[in-house]
């Protein structure tokens, strides 16, 4: 079943058309990863989604509701989440008490002056929950800022699922880090989307894993669909090979 669909969707930067007429179809629990080289749009689209940049022409509809132009919060409570290139943490918050903050966001009397105590228990049940899942049990009373470049970017996948999402896209989760962390940061997020029922997006450099992790495969070039399909597919159509295998650029 289509999760999310876009239609026609495009950005203009006065001349420049940063995505164009994009038409994309995320199946539920599925994992689609969108590629690219530099400058193709893939962090400008999930933008337009999430609702930090409103669309120039087009719609997003989510679980078939038109979600074109919401802000961000309200697309987040509607059960869309988003990490991004660089880590967004609370440095001066401990670890846990980052995803117990993120967590707390789904309670609706979370604005309320004065809270019972035993109201906080669980959004510190769902914070260490998390915190295994993620990986990161151990760092739970570490303050956010003193993590290595990998646990922050584990923090920020946690922060994300502590928004109860239902629709995960994540922007680059490797980046920076080396090889055998990167297949352990993309085990992490396939085993937890499993676990907890979430479809994840990823935008992601390393063709290898892209090829690994991921169900279906969409190619943008210059803001458009080059191609969509799975991975073998892919791999083999030639235009992407000279868009993105070749000797244009890399994602």
């Amino acid at each position: 079943m289509s999760l999310l669909e876009t239609d026609g969707l495009t950005k203009e930067f006065g001349r420049l058309v940063a995505v164009d007429d994009v038409d994309l179809r995320i199946e539920e629990g599925e994992i689609h990863a969108v590629i690219g080289p530099n400058g193709a749009g893939k962090s400008t689209l999930f933008n337009l989604v999430t609702g930090l940049f409103a669309p120039t022409r087009g719609t997003v509809r989510f679980r078939h509701e038109d979600i074109t132009g919401l802000p961000p919060h309200e697309i987040v409570h509607r059960g869309i989440g988003r990490s991004f290139q660089i880590a967004d943490i609370f440095e001066g918050l401990s670890v846990e008490e980052n995803v117990r903050v993120a967590a707390q966001s789904l309670d609706p009397n979370r604005e309320a002056l004065l809270r019972r105590a035993d109201t906080l228990e669980e959004p510190r049940r769902r914070a260490e929950a998390i915190l295994a899942d993620v990986g990161l049990s151990a760092d739970a009373a570490t303050r956010a800022g003193t993590l290595s470049h990998g646990d922050r970017r584990k923090l920020d996948i946690g922060l994300t699922i502590a928004t109860d999402p239902d629709l995960f896209l994540l922007d680059e989760p490797t980046a920076g880090m080396g090889k055998e962390e990167s297949i352990e940061t993309v085990r992490m997020i396939r085993r937890v989307a499993n676990e907890r029922d979430i479809t994840p997006v990823l935008i992601e450099h390393d063709l290898e894993i892209v090829m690994g992790i991921a169900d279906t495969i969409t190619v943008l070039k210059e803001g458009a669909v080059l191609a969509t399909g799975p991975p073998e597919a892919i791999q083999s159509n030639e235009a992407v090979q000279r868009a993105y295998l070749g000797t244009e650029g890399s994602a």
